[in-house]
């Protein structure tokens, strides 16, 4: 399956929720892109012990089946810089993830 994962909050526990089950489907074999939109692009912000998101986001991102994407202007509203964990994209990104995925699910 190709799942898309749309975040659109920086809610430690959503976003840490959403890793997770990223990195279950990944265990099964499937293709996971997330796309960062809005305060999704701060996602990792929140991270603690408890919900240690950047824990998630690491063991996501060792799949080559992994793709995390996030919406330039939200980032550039924010003063965010690209980065691996976050790496700029934009509204033709989403729009293709849409189009090609098998389950598009929100955040």
């Amino acid at each position: 399956m190709k799942l898309a994962i749309l975040l659109s909050t920086n809610q430690a526990e959503t976003n840490w929720n959403a890793f997770r089950l990223a990195n279950l489907s990944i265990s099964k074999g499937d293709i996971v892109s997330v796309f960062l939109t809005g305060q999704g692009v701060e996602y990792a912000k929140n991270s603690s012990d408890k919900f240690n998101i950047n824990k998630q986001v690491e063991k996501f991102l060792e799949s080559p089946n992994a793709t995390i994407i996030a919406c330039g202007t939200c980032m550039m509203i924010r003063d965010q810089k690209d980065s691996r964990e976050c790496p700029e994209g934009g509204i033709e990104d989403l729009y293709r993830l849409i189009a090609e995925n098998d389950k598009v699910i929100t955040f």
